[in-house]
This record gives C-alpha cells, sequence and structure tokens, in this order.
C-alpha cells in the first residue's frame, strides 16, 4: 500500500521561478579518427592487447561494437 501522497512533495519543494540558462560552447577535441573498416579490414572481430589484458572488439549483427575483456 503506498501511502505517500505527491501533492505534498510538490508544495514542500517549490522550483525557482527563474532558472537561469547555462550555455556551454564545445570544443573539438583532437582525437586520433579511424574509421571501423580500417580498423577491422574484413573481420567482425578483433583482439586488443591493453597493459597484458586481452580484449575483444567485435561487430553485432546489428552494426553496434561490443568491447569484451
Amino acid at each position: 500500500m503506498n501511502t505517500h501522497n505527491p501533492d505534498d512533495f510538490r508544495f514542500r519543494y517549490r522550483r525557482p521561478e527563474a532558472q537561469t540558462q547555462l550555455r556551454v560552447e564545445r570544443m573539438p577535441l583532437s582525437v586520433r579518427t579511424l574509421t571501423s573498416n580500417s580498423l577491422f579490414q574484413g573481420e567482425h572481430e578483433i583482439g586488443i592487447e591493453h597493459h597484458g589484458a586481452l580484449y575483444r572488439l567485435k561487430i553485432t549483427r546489428q552494426g553496434k561494437l561490443i568491447l569484451n575483456k
């Protein structure tokens, strides 16, 4: 049984009348970019060695990428 009255919450905690909008300018990052075609070269799975651990990067049937350890 739910005894919570949602109307009580609205009246106890009021929102500020004027909410200021913050504008954040996004700066483009310099990131080395590879296409999945150049990375996979026709395969559907590749191995990535990182600090002694092997990770597997796979392309799913829906065309999404999955990274597994």
